[in-house]
């Protein structure tokens, strides 16, 4: 593909960049400037979303990547995987156990009464899709009184007698036989590094739930949608879907040990799918799995729905779009189909002048 350079665009740049300034500043006679605390702890899902197609956890620079793309939420990640590739790498985990996630929500669809009880937590599921009106006149007053009214309310539950963790659905499914077990990781190959090795088809499951995990959650979404509507063989009942903040630990600089030095928020999700034969055992449920940072609902369900769909392909045959890994995994990462999309705005002046002398050439021969 052919470019040509621009001369005198540095000037042209400069400007370009000093107006989107002033389309940010332009009311500041009248408005504060937007803060970086003000964009992760009010702007919750936005906030969720770029952390996770960004594929970094660091609410401060998510947060800054907001208000930088002007609420963007593509250039957004852009930024922060881009600082990604700057850092260096300090250390890896062994692999986390998500029984121990601190929940703040956690529902099931498959049973209404699960051990550990469901916890609608903050959630609009079950509130009219209705405007409140009353925000568009918000004050200082009126936002701390949301605050003291919350404190209030929490003050008179029994918080110390709620469990610190509950059991998984899918475990009380195994224990009934209805779901196989787990495979055994020992001996296994380690997860499949995506920003290390290069992508060749057939890919592990370890590298294509990696691909998912930082993906856009509108490309997910759209791929795991064609499935729900009858491009793929996949129905799913969402056996549990958890929202919390889940321990981090590293190795000890000097005995090794596992040590936990924080906590990322991070959204899970474990479907089930019809029930197929096993080689060597009665029929069992299927199952998908789908976790990202942040609070991504949508996203951890769709992704646990294409989980299922690529393990049918694996094992039946690719029978349509969605059961591809290929097709899903290139197209579903929102960094590089927008890079690949808007770089189409670049000069093109080379190759549009060739396809203008093509095709005056076949108009000349045509009218001789």
């Amino acid at each position: 593909m052919g470019y040509v350079a621009i001369k005198g665009g540095e000037s042209a740049i400069e400007g370009a960049e000093s107006v989107l300034e002033f389309l940010r500043s332009q009311h500041a006679d009248q408005e504060s400037p937007l803060s970086a605390s003000q964009v992760q702890h009010q702007m919750h899902y936005l906030h969720s979303q770029v952390i996770s197609e960004g594929a970094l956890y660091d609410p401060e620079l998510a947060a800054l990547a907001i208000k930088q793309s002007l609420g963007d939420p593509l250039e957004a990640a852009f930024l922060l995987r881009a600082h990604r590739s700057t850092r260096p790498r300090v250390m890896e985990t062994e692999p986390h156990d998500t029984s121990g996630l601190r929940l703040i929500r956690r529902i099931s669809a498959a049973f209404k009464d699960v051990p550990g009880g469901q916890s609608l937590g903050p959630t609009p599921d079950y509130t009219h899709r209705l405007f409140r009106f009353e925000l568009l006149e918000e004050d200082d007053q009126a936002f701390k009184e949301q605050l003291n009214q919350w404190l209030s309310l929490v003050a008179e539950l029994d918080v110390e007698s709620a469990p610190s963790s509950v059991p998984k659905v899918i475990d009380f499914l195994r224990q009934q036989g209805l779901l196989a077990a787990p495979e055994n990781s020992g001996g296994q190959r380690p997860p499949f590094d995506i920003t290390r090795q290069p992508l060749v088809f057939p890919l592990p499951r370890s590298a294509r739930l990696a691909m998912m995990a930082r993906s856009h959650a509108g490309s997910i979404l759209a791929m795991a949608y064609s499935s729900m509507r009858g491009y793929g063989d996949v129905h799913p009942t969402v056996a549990e879907l958890r929202v919390g903040y889940l321990p981090v630990r590293v190795p000890h600089p000097i005995t090794g040990e596992p040590t936990e030095v924080g906590e990322v928020l991070m959204t899970e999700c474990e479907v089930v799918t019809m029930f197929q034969a096993q080689k060597d055992g009665p029929p069992v449920f299927g199952l998908g799995y789908g976790a990202c940072f942040g609070h991504n609902e949508a996203k951890a369900i769709s992704m646990a729905i294409l989980d299922r769909a690529m393990q049918n392909g694996e094992e039946n045959g690719i029978s349509h779009p969605s059961e591809d890994p290929e097709f899903v995994l290139m197209h579903i990462d929102g960094v590089e189909s927008m890079g690949f999309c808007v770089h189409y705005k670049m000069p093109h002046y080379v190759t549009f002048q060739s396809d203008l002398d093509r095709l005056r050439a076949a108009q000349n021969v045509q009218h001789e």
